[in-house]
């Protein structure tokens, strides 16, 4: 397993946010993260990147227990994450927001930075756009730009915090098109309340209701799960 946690519980103020999650992820699958708004999703996902403290409980990652470590310091060694909302620098050219995320992991090598932000550009289709101040783009461009500055740190884990909301739904296939083609070289955890994108780009589902788990499984078992369905699916949240 590349990610492992055991009894992760968060508490504010004596109120439940996650209460002993016990997860694991193999290494190269795509999970998806579903359930209500206030299932503890981004809870979860904050404890697992270092972002949120945990109450209790233990986060491991490639077989060492990171509960402790900072967020930059689990970027280092191989997490790369997306927020909910755009974390690009927009005062600076998209070239240049490449660039400083490929910094992070390959240092001051200058000749290693720009392939590697060159290589970036060109798989997301948006080398034309290398020179474009990155707040002048649409948001859905904003979005695919977040991506590739996490691309560019050759994540071992990639975790995206619904990242497809807002996109136009052309964009979203795109997106479905992006993820699909980074499965073969990271393994990629996704929060996302879309279920066309969840039921095409997840191999593995875990549902989340109320902070704890409350189903895993395939994409067509998670579909025909009674207690999603009336948790989750059966509710107008899909």
């Amino acid at each position: 397993m590349i990610l492992s946690t055991r009894g992760l519980t968060k508490t504010y103020a004596g109120v439940a946010a996650n209460t002993d999650v016990d997860f694991d992820l193999p290494q190269g699958q795509t999970r998806a993260i579903i359930g209500p708004n206030g299932a503890g999703k981004s809870t979860f996902v904050g404890m697992v990147c270092g972002r949120i403290p945990a109450t209790r409980g233990t986060v491991t990652f490639d077989g060492a227990d990171i509960t402790t470590m900072a967020a930059h310091e689990r970027i280092r060694a191989g997490m790369a994450y997306t927020f909910q909302i755009t974390s690009v620098f927009p005062g600076l050219p998209v070239r240049e927001n490449v660039a400083l995320a490929a910094r992070r992991w390959l240092g001051s090598n200058k000749r290693a930075v720009t392939s590697k932000t060159d290589e970036v550009l060109t798989r997301l289709a948006i080398t034309d756009r290398a020179d474009q101040l990155a707040g002048d783009l649409s948001y859905g461009h904003q979005r695919i730009l977040e991506i590739g500055m996490g691309l560019a740190q050759d994540p071992r884990l990639f975790i995206l915090d619904e990242p497809t909301q807002g996109l136009a739904e052309a964009e979203v296939e795109d997106f479905n098109q992006l993820i699909k083609s980074m499965d073969a070289e990271t393994t990629i955890l996704l929060i996302e309340h879309n279920m066309n994108v969840v039921m095409a780009v997840a191999e593995y589902i875990t549902v989340l209701d109320q902070g704890m788990v409350l189903a895993n499984g395939t994409p067509a078992e998670i579909r025909s799960n009674a207690a999603v369905q009336e948790a989750y699916l059966g509710t107008g949240h899909a």
